[in-house]
């Protein structure tokens, strides 16, 4: 299994810019196949907000690798953090793990939409994807979008829009960061590659296959 991972923080950062409609459709594709897979496998995802540590997904613990592959890390609970947490699990109500990832993943998805756009410029979505998103982002939990319906959206999106498997684009953002960091400082690299090795041994990544 390869280790060589990056944020979609990093994505963005070194692009400078938010991600395409087509690069955030390929996103939602591949983590709803994964996640419905984990699922599928028997494999929970435990929140612990007690305990000051959970699995909400950020733009800082969604991860790409350079073989296509999609993971994200456990993190621990900060006011920054809140931003893409759900409210039922701010106010201490779990009603659903599923439905609170599917949260913090749109609300990281529109993150990545928004990321460096000027005040006085919109974001750049069809009505489409808006809506999708604004559906996983509902403040009511039994109003929120399921993996399976996002699922089928996206699927139908991607043949109707013939747009590249997700594995492929995943590997050209992560391609594109490492890019970038050869033109500045590649120790960097090299350093995060070794911790999210040591993140892999402890137990502390998802792995989405």
């Amino acid at each position: 299994m390869s280790s060589t991972f990056v944020t979609l923080a990093e994505v963005l950062e070194a692009r400078g810019g938010p991600l395409e409609e087509d690069e955030v459709w390929s996103l939602l594709l591949g983590s709803a196949e994964s996640l419905l897979d984990l699922s599928y496998k028997g494999k929970t995802l435990t929140l612990k907000l007690g305990h000051n540590i959970c699995n909400i997904i950020t733009p800082a613990s969604l991860l790409l690798s350079t073989t296509g592959m999609l993971a994200f890390k456990n993190c621990a609970m900060t006011d920054e953090l809140c931003a893409f947490t759900a409210p039922e699990m701010l106010q201490g109500r779990t009603i659903s793990t599923k439905l609170i990832i599917v949260y913090s993943l749109g609300m990281t998805l529109y993150w990545s939409v928004d990321y460096h756009l000027p005040q006085n410029q919109p974001i750049q979505l069809s009505d489409s994807l808006n809506c999708l998103l604004l559906s996983m982002c509902e403040d009511m939990a039994h109003r929120r979008a399921n993996l399976n319906s996002i699922l089928e959206v996206c699927e139908s999106h991607h043949k109707a829009s013939l747009l590249p498997p997700p594995n492929k684009v995943i590997k050209q953002l992560v391609e594109d960061v490492f890019q970038d960091s050869v033109k500045g400082n590649g120790a960097s690299g090299e350093t995060r590659r070794l911790s999210l090795d040591s993140e892999l041994k402890q137990g502390n990544l998802y792995v989405f296959c």
